[in-house]
């Protein structure tokens, strides 16, 4: 589905994994683990998650991952 139609509305960071609620009712998951940033960040850090049309960005980690690239399983870099 295209992100211009089913766009993020919440996420959230709990146990290790980040939670994403669509607007369609869809939901997404994906772990922080492999993804260098958001392994090493902070809890006060990993909770501060801004949501776009596009994706979700961590100002003060500099990390940014699509809704596009996170359904096609990329959660950003890995070790």
């Amino acid at each position: 589905m295209s992100t211009l139609l089913d766009q993020p509305i919440a996420a959230r960071h709990e146990a290790g994994y980040i939670h994403i609620e669509m607007s369609g009712g869809e939901s997404l998951c994906f772990p922080i683990k492999g993804n260098p940033r958001l392994e090493r960040a902070s809890e006060a850090d990993l909770d501060q998650i801004e949501i776009s049309p596009f994706g979700l960005h961590w100002p003060k980690l500099d990390e940014d991952l699509s809704i596009r690239g996170i359904r096609q399983g990329d959660f950003g870099a890995r070790n």
